[in-house]
């Protein structure tokens, strides 16, 4: 018996964990009931809620712009720099009048603001009616800050093409933005962006060129150098409320990297001094354009690029192309007698003249059916005479006595018919014929300046090679120390030879006594070029007037070029209408850079000058 009762006291384990098991079961099953309950809450019974509520909030993720990259002269004077302003945009559907999402949430916010006495339909629709009103106003008044035509907003609302979006403004001044904000009109939204502010207006406007509403480079320096001015722009996490406004920062997810500064090699003083004389001369000479070009002789820096007419880059709405192109880089002429001292430097590196070497020029000159002819007979001259009185029988004799190829590759070798890799957009290449396709009459006219075409900074590139002793430069539009592409063309004898025979075209008796620096020495060459018609010949009054030169002759710190196109108040010489600009500008800059005279002859008119 007690045995039996003791085996009757001991638990059935098989029992115990069945216990167990139904437990955690019938425990499950009641949590899964649970949150399926909830979830039939959430999405069936109170949905509305909730939508109302994810309305309320949404996070969003908001691109931050970069700033540009600012643009500079060679002192860090700005030339081009972004100011933050703000675009005002709206979304048609939410800002209009009737909105029926809006009209719906007032009404809830009317009988929340009233749950114990309700308000009437009548009296609802009177408030809705003010609201209405209220609006109408606002968007009057948004239109009056923003100076926009009266109803210009309501087109908008009403035209079918703008459905979710529609600029109103671009480039408002942050002061102006916050006025329009605190109308807290629903379906407004800002944005912020750039406005670029070019100091100098119109004086570097060429140069520099402008960008468009987008802040992205349109012409000049800004488009040729978009890559580097841009930036990148960043982005942020925003919290907005229902109706897209942003309420709250969140967090930073990019930080906006700023576009790099570039540092022109221009000295804005000096183009400020260029801007200013070739604008007098094209005025009193009832010029159709004209372009001034000053290279640094010792490494190929432009220290200035102006051209007439010029334009306003912040004012842009009827801008045409023949307005705003940089004529320096892109526009090509005949270069005429402003060639010959280069047809002088070949003949003599290469041995077939000598400075001593007399050329019988008497008036005019017979090749094949073809006649060469000066503007007066000359009689004999030496290579120094030949380009002093710019003889074009002398260098068509200087020209026929070099071989074709030989003469073809000193061109070459200066430029000629090449794009001088400045890197400025549009930058044209020139033209010159394949010595190949030459007869003798080709070499001729090419021997002064004409069947050829260069642009104003093609020619005063080919300059550096006689003002730096026989060293063709490169050309940089950004500031450097010096030039790492240098290239020799003609020995330093020769460069010097030529460079000391130009100084005689400076004197009375030569071609360009107006371009004469008191105090300096000046070597340079005038030219006075028929322009070609469109039936390819030439006409007989329309001329481009043209000088190029450098100064201190004897050791050249400046090289300029002056074209001047259609001069037509009865002058059209290039020593009567493009030397004077030459002159006032080199006097100008030299002084500006502390250049000292190397003239004793009118060194005590410019002391004297100096003292007053």
């Amino acid at each position: 018996m007690l045995d039996f009762r003791a085996k009757n006291d001991t638990k059935n384990p098989v029992s115990d964990f069945s216990g167990r098991r139904k437990f955690l079961i019938i425990f499950m099953m009641g949590c899964m009931v649970t949150l399926i309950g909830r979830a039939v809450d959430l999405q069936v019974l109170n949905k509305k809620f909730l939508q109302e509520k994810g309305d309320m909030y949404l996070v969003d993720d908001e691109p931050v712009s970069a700033y540009r990259g600012m643009i500079t002269d060679r002192s860090g004077a700005p030339l081009a720099i972004s100011t933050p302003v703000e675009s005002i945009s709206v979304n048609p559907r939410e800002l209009k009048i009737d909105d029926k999402n809006q009209l719906k949430h007032l009404e809830k916010q009317l009988t929340a603001t009233h749950p114990d006495v309700p308000l009437t339909d009548a009296q609802k629709a009177g408030v809705i009616e003010d609201y209405k009103k209220q609006k109408l106003l606002k968007i009057s008044q948004m239109e009056h800050l923003l100076n926009l035509p009266k109803g210009k907003v309501l087109d908008i609302l009403h035209d079918d093409s703008h459905k979710k979006f529609a600029y109103i403004a671009h480039q408002i001044h942050p002061a102006l933005s916050e006025q329009v904000k605190a109308l807290k009109l629903v379906g407004v939204y800002f944005d912020r962006e750039f406005q670029r502010f070019y100091p100098t207006s119109g004086v570097a406007a060429h140069l520099v060129g402008f960008t468009n509403l987008d802040d992205v480079g349109q012409e000049g320096m800004e488009a040729g150098y978009e890559d580097t001015l841009k930036g990148t722009a960043g982005s942020k996490r925003v919290m907005r409320d229902g109706l897209r406004h942003i309420i709250e920062d969140v967090e930073s997810i990019n930080e906006p990297v700023s576009g790099k500064n570039i540092e022109l090699s221009i000295d804005q003083r000096i183009q400020s001094l260029a801007y200013r004389e070739l604008q007098a001369a094209v005025n009193e000479n009832h010029a159709k354009s004209g372009t001034v070009v000053v290279l640094d002789a010792k490494n190929g820096e432009v220290l200035a690029a102006v051209n007439q007419p010029t334009f306003n880059p912040h004012v842009r709405a009827s801008l045409k192309e023949n307005l705003y192109r940089n004529r320096a880089f892109t526009d090509i002429f005949e270069p005429g007698s402003t060639i010959k001292p280069f047809v002088a430097a070949a003949a003599l590196e290469g041995g077939y003249v000598t400075p001593n070497t007399v050329f019988n020029t008497n008036g005019s000159f017979l090749i094949g059916k073809h006649v060469v002819k000066d503007v007066h007979n000359y009689g004999s001259l030496d290579l120094m005479h030949v380009l002093k009185k710019s003889s074009n029988i002398g260098v068509t004799m200087m020209a026929l006595k070099m071989p074709p190829k030989y003469f073809w590759g000193v061109y070459k070798s200066l430029g000629i018919g090449s794009s001088a890799e400045t890197g400025f957009k549009g930058e044209a290449k020139g033209r010159m014929l394949d010595y190949k396709e030459w007869q003798d009459f080709d070499r001729a006219v090419m021997s002064f300046g004409y069947g050829m075409n260069v642009s104003a900074i093609q020619l005063a590139r080919a300059y550096t090679a006689l003002a730096d002793d026989g060293i063709l430069h490169s050309i940089s539009l950004i500031k450097r120390d010096e030039d790492d592409k240098p290239r020799r063309v003609f020995s330093a004898n020769t460069a010097k030879t030529i460079r000391s025979m130009l100084e005689n075209v400076i004197m009375k008796d030569g071609t360009a006594y107006e371009a004469r620096v008191d105090g300096y020495t000046v070597a340079g060459k005038t030219g006075t070029v028929k322009k070609a018609n469109e039936s390819h010949g030439y006409g007989s009054s329309t001329y481009f007037s043209v000088f190029a030169g450098m100064a201190p002759a004897r050791n050249p710190r400046l090289i300029i070029v002056v074209m001047i196109d259609e001069p037509s108040a009865g002058k059209y010489y290039g020593g009567l209408v493009a030397a004077p600009v030459f002159s006032k500008v080199m006097t100008g800059a030299l002084r500006l850079l502390n250049v000292a005279p190397d003239q004793e002859t009118t060194m005590p008119i410019l002391l004297t000058r100096h003292a007053q």
